[in-house]
Formats: structure tokens, C-alpha cells, sequence
């Protein structure tokens, strides 16, 4: 069986709160949660052949700052051959115009230490006006907004896990 760890960088809890989310729904595969916060060590990241990466959009586009603080180390680490999602809160109604950018900088990194990246979700049914994070018109992982539109939010967890579980298995 394929080892699982979502590693989530929050301030305000509500990444910490999606983490969770994410984690019940592979209610029948065994999920490992990681505060980033709580590591400096990019082998953790390296043990694992399944992850996702979770992080928040602070202010006009800023990562979270624990993963601004890991960020050195994750571009360090040895991605090759790695399977990765992302997931990544932001604020669409105070700061539309770079609604969940953090996770372009995620994506970036990731893709530059030869990680493939899925879960690419569309921006159908979202309300912004400009994203670092979408590319060719999809978001490069999972978008919520817990500020404006967190009655979508389970739904939205749901269908991007039902669309994980395949590409993983």
C-alpha cells in the first residue's frame, strides 16, 4: 500500500481544518498529517510516494509562513518520481485578484524538483478575478475559500478526493 501524507502549513486553522477534510475522506487508506510547522527535515517529505501540500493565500498573494519558512528546504528535496496534489485556502472577496496564488508558488517549486502534480480542478463555479494559480483554466489543485464560500467547501473536498483515489491506487 502506497504511503499517504498531507502536509499543511496554517495560521488561522482553517488549512488545518481542510487538511483534516481531506484526510477523512480516504476513509479507507491510511493518511499521515503533517504540520509543516513542526518540520525542517525534507526527507519526511521524500518517505512518502503519495503527497499533498496544503497551504494558505495571505494578504496580495503571500505564503503561508511556515511554508515560507520550509520553502529552502523544499527546494532541496528529491521529487523525482513523486506523485502530488495541492489544496490551498484563500479570501476571493478581499483579495480577488490573487485568489489562492500561494499555491502557484507550491506548484512551482514542486514541478522544478521533478514532481508530477494532479488534481487540477476547473475555475467553473468560482468567483475571482486573477490567479497565479490557474493555469490553462484550471486551478493547479484544489481551491477553497472558507471567507465567502465555505458551505462549498465539503463538496468540493469530496470531489477532489473521488478524483485522487483513481490516479493513486
Amino acid at each position: 500500500m502506497k504511503k499517504i501524507a498531507i502536509f499543511y502549513g496554517s495560521d488561522s486553522g482553517n488549512t488545518e481544518a481542510a487538511a483534516q477534510a481531506i484526510g477523512k475522506e480516504f476513509n479507507d487508506i491510511d493518511v499521515q498529517l503533517i504540520n509543516i510547522a513542526h518540520t525542517r527535515d525534507v526527507q519526511l517529505l521524500e518517505d512518502y510516494d503519495f503527497l499533498i501540500l496544503g497551504t494558505s493565500t495571505w494578504g496580495y498573494g503571500d505564503l503561508q509562513e511556515d511554508w515560507e519558512r520550509f520553502m529552502p528546504n523544499l527546494k532541496k528535496a528529491n521529487l523525482q518520481g513523486k506523485t502530488i496534489a495541492l489544496f490551498g485556502l484563500g479570501d476571493s472577496g478581499a483579495y480577488p485578484d490573487t485568489f489562492v496564488d500561494a499555491l502557484a508558488e507550491l506548484y512551482e517549486v514542486v514541478t522544478q524538483c521533478g514532481a508530477t502534480v494532479i488534481g487540477q480542478v476547473a475555475v467553473d463555479n468560482y468567483q475571482f478575478d486573477s490567479s497565479r494559480a490557474v493555469i490553462d483554466g484550471l486551478f493547479v489543485g484544489l481551491a477553497l475559500d472558507e471567507d465567502n464560500e465555505s458551505d462549498l467547501t465539503q463538496q468540493r473536498i469530496s470531489d477532489w478526493v473521488a478524483k485522487l483515489k483513481p490516479l493513486i491506487s
